[in-house]
């Protein structure tokens, strides 16, 4: 595998909307909840999560859309106003982009470094065996790279209070 660049870039099909981002991500995940893959019309999803202030808007706006998600939150998809292309999404903490490491120019930089909710993952896809996975979510804080937890700490520590 060679060695991810950073900032590396990224955007939609038609090329409306093009995005950087400007640090290695904190964490990869693939995820294979019935909700990734009913939004995504695929088995999975990889998404690089990544402080909202390393991803920088280059050109367009995307459409944000409020969609339902499994823990009640809902989610906000950052889509492509005119071919509809996802290239991230916020959750419940708007300080984190979960970037779709599909939109990325390059998107071989970002390989998953955890797969979750194996339990729904489709039956004939198998994981690789050296790989990390949970059959559903995880402690972060016993699976994260320190530097990692501590980029999360310092953005959440700049959050304001609600």
């Amino acid at each position: 595998m060679r060695t991810a660049q950073y900032p590396s870039e990224g955007g939609c099909d038609c090329k409306a909307i093009r995005y950087r981002v400007t640090a290695k991500p904190m964490f990869v995940h693939c995820c294979h909840c019935r909700w990734c893959q009913r939004e995504t019309g695929s088995a999975f999803v990889i998404n690089a999560i990544l402080e909202a202030d390393r991803v920088e808007l280059l050109a367009g706006t995307p459409e944000v859309i409020d969609t339902p998600s499994n823990s009640g939150r809902g989610q906000k998809i950052a889509r492509c106003p005119t071919c509809k292309v996802a290239v991230w999404s916020t959750y419940s903490m708007p300080m984190f982009r979960f970037v779709r490491v599909g939109t990325l120019d390059d998107p071989d930089i970002a390989p998953p470094d955890v797969h979750i909710f194996t339990m729904s993952k489709q039956q004939w896809f198998e994981l690789p065996p050296s790989s990390l996975a949970f059959v559903e979510y995880y402690d972060s804080s016993k699976v994260w790279p320190a530097e990692s937890l501590e980029r999360r700490a310092a953005a959440l520590a700049k959050a304001p209070s609600t």
